[in-house]
């Protein structure tokens, strides 16, 4: 991205460059313009302030390489500056590498830890990361993963990498597999359950997802991988990313995962914690994806984590 010459009334003139190309204007002006309004935003494109070639335009059009936008003179607000991330913070996060290249990174997101800040987090894992790679132009998340759960997360280090790992988890072109840890004895060896999910915002903000006719396609496959004393240690690969997905199918099926306390059960939940299990048990086992630039297929595994595999030698005896 490179600014041109100022217009004399302080209006900035940026060209579009080969990284930025696809993205909405409005997405555009949103990270150019930090502290400012959305509503603002939308009102200088509406009022025509906004160009592009010299042309007006509309939030959704969609920038190509070489375009010229003129960005009018607004006011931004001054943001605090963002607590830095602690050190031990940093090299846990760098401990935690799994993979990366000049495009992206896969890391394995530590449990209890959310993948971003805010609600009160100044920080989570993608912050983390922007720390420890302090160089990099561009950190965005793939995907996401629940705060309990570890596992393999998928960064992308350029915008254009982005748009194409979105294109692949929206189709088929991701695959997915979590360990996981039904409550109960699960007397299937695999089972397919497909069953569409409704999500619901609750005035406190927290998102309950339950099955419901109204809902969207969910498809997860399950897997047995061990019958364990009053639980079942299953391979689950959800086929489609649904929210929750694979806590409210494991819900669904009679057996809600171990340490689940959204979906679980208060009474298994407390056995399993008197056994030593502190959390949810559920893990980004693999990730397997098409590298974007070199159409090579890309298989990460993140190993379990310690407190889990500890927590199934304990009641394996």
């Amino acid at each position: 991205m490179k600014p041109l010459p100022e217009e004399p009334n302080q209006a900035r003139l940026i060209e579009v460059d080969a990284e930025t190309a696809g993205q909405r204007v409005d997405n555009f002006l949103f990270s150019r313009l930090k502290g400012v309004p959305k509503s603002h935003v939308y009102r200088i494109l509406r009022t025509g302030q906004v160009r592009i070639n010299g042309g007006r335009s509309k939030a959704q059009q969609r920038l190509n390489a070489g375009d010229v936008v003129r960005v009018p003179p607004v006011r931004v607000a001054v943001a605090p500056e963002p607590e830095s991330p602690a050190p031990w913070l940093k090299e846990r996060l760098e401990s935690r590498m799994l993979y990366e290249d000049e495009d992206i990174l896969v890391v394995n997101k530590p449990p209890g830890m959310a993948v971003h800040g805010g609600s009160g987090l100044s920080f989570g894992v993608i912050e983390g990361l922007r720390a420890v790679r302090e160089g990099a132009r561009f950190l965005e998340l793939v995907h996401r993963l629940d705060r309990d759960t570890s596992g393999c997360l998928l960064i992308a280090k350029r915008r254009s990498m982005l748009r194409q790992l979105h294109e692949q988890f929206r189709g088929d072109g991701v695959d997915k597999t979590y360990c996981a840890l039904f409550a109960g004895s699960w007397a299937r060896k695999r089972q397919s359950v497909d069953a569409p999910l409704l999500k619901n915002v609750l005035q406190s903000g927290e998102r309950m997802v339950k099955v419901s006719a109204q809902g969207k396609e969910a498809v997860t496959e399950f897997r047995r991988l061990e019958s364990l004393p009053g639980a079942t240690l299953v391979e689950a690969k959800p086929v489609t990313g649904r929210t929750h997905q694979i806590r409210v199918h494991a819900k669904f099926l009679g057996h809600p995962l171990a340490g689940d306390e959204r979906y679980g059960e208060a009474k298994a939940n407390l056995t399993f914690r008197q056994q030593g299990l502190k959390r949810l048990f559920l893990h980004a086992a693999t990730l397997e994806f098409t590298h974007p630039r070199t159409g090579r297929s890309v298989r990460v595994e993140a190993p379990l984590e310690a407190d889990l595999a500890e927590f199934l030698a304990a009641i394996r005896i």
